[in-house]
């Protein structure tokens, strides 16, 4: 009986560490060099349930620990349920690097064959998505994330660059396999990566931002919006560009921070906007075949009644319903975990609905018996 007792009590002690998150420091072996990493895994990680994979790459001359602590991915993986790692650049004439010619040339590091090792290593040690795998990173990370995008587009779902860009060997080679979402973030007085570029060296932001909304085949008309100034002692101000409606509803976004420099927004430099938030947001709407529940770009969702339908869809304002019957119905919009977000009356054969508030998700609307599926973008 004590023996059992003593096993019970044990065991209810052990469980917080069966499911406290763990923080790992982890090496492989990729072209014979032994390569490190950070590994973290959050306490909600259940190995029967695929989890999405985020890498976040260092600056030039920084580390994977450094890159650990400011950018704080570490607690938003605790409430979004990812898996989190932080690469290790090698030395390149004794600086961390990430081999993305331009400012690196002469490295010899094949970088892209060892995120391709470490993917596979993960893999085979966690239960991960392979289809939500995504890329971000600050200045020379940034720079390896757009070159993942171009040279291992086949398990990159999506990438986000603050204060990177592309070299003039990224741009020229690039060859992307899919549709790939890419939001920038970059102050116009960046004082390390200029954001009007270099032509030696770096492309400029604009750059950068026509070639992936052309490869996107988005539409050409952007959306600018103006973020509120709520820290006025930081010297900076932000809009956020949009160009929307991509292959498999996939979006190429920018943050434009004026008088911003070589920061990492919401660590320090521009306060108004915190980079690390503003990456998982855009990053998690994606998988590696466009925005999460996309499924058609047809403008019309026809649903089992003829007599009904909805377009746009996807929608970024508003979405029409058209319908035979005039009478009198009551909607309600619900989200895809069933919280209600709106509710109202439609009249007649055709009825607007105003969405243009809702965060960029996939959305049902119920009518009578009926319900449809909708897809808010940006």
């Amino acid at each position: 009986m004590k023996i059992r007792l003593l096993l019970l009590v044990f065991s209810i002690i052990s469980l917080p560490s069966i499911y406290a998150q763990q923080t790992i420091n982890g090496t492989l072996q990729h072209g014979g060099v032994t390569r490190s990493y950070i590994l973290y895994v959050p306490a909600s990680y259940n190995a029967s349930e695929a989890s999405p994979l985020l890498m976040s790459f260092h600056g030039f001359s920084s580390n994977a620990q450094i890159n650990f602590g400011y950018t704080d991915f570490k607690s938003i993986a605790d409430a979004e349920g990812f898996i989190l790692i932080h690469p290790q650049g090698t030395p390149f004439n004794g600086i961390p690097h990430w081999n993305v010619g331009g400012f690196t040339l002469g490295s010899t590091t094949d970088d892209v064959g060892f995120v391709g090792t470490m993917i596979e290593k993960i893999s085979n040690e966690y239960t991960i998505d392979q289809d939500r795998i995504y890329s971000t990173g600050m200045s020379n990370g940034g720079y390896m994330s757009f070159l993942l995008a171009c040279q291992l587009s086949d398990k990159i779902a999506a990438i986000a660059s603050v204060t990177g860009s592309m070299t003039p060997q990224t741009f020229d080679s690039c060859d992307p396999q899919h549709p790939t979402p890419v939001l920038q973030i970059h102050g116009t007085k960046d004082g390390t990566v200029p954001y009007e570029g270099n032509s030696s060296w770096t492309k400029s932001i604009d750059n950068v931002l026509t070639y992936w909304k052309i490869f996107n085949n988005c539409n050409t008309d952007v959306a600018i919006t103006n973020i509120p100034n709520t820290n006025t002692s930081d010297g900076s101000t932000v809009d956020k560009f949009v160009y929307s409606g991509g292959d498999n509803c996939v979006s190429t976004e920018h943050f434009k921070v004026y008088n911003g420099d070589h920061d990492w927004p919401g660590a320090w430099g521009n306060m108004d906007i915190n980079a690390s938030k503003e990456v998982w947001q855009f990053l998690s709407q994606y998988d590696i075949n466009g925005l999460i529940g996309c499924g058609t770009t047809s403008t019309i969702d026809k649903i089992t009644d003829n007599d009904l339908r909805i377009y746009p869809n996807p929608t970024a304002s508003s979405f029409t319903i058209e319908r035979n019957n005039k009478a009198e119905s009551e909607y309600s919009i619900f989200t895809s975990l069933g919280v209600q977000v709106a509710s109202g009356i439609i009249n007649g054969n055709k009825t607007i609905i105003d969405v243009s508030t809702f965060d960029s998700n996939i959305y049902f609307i119920n009518i009578g018996d009926q319900v449809l599926r909708f897809l808010k973008v940006n």
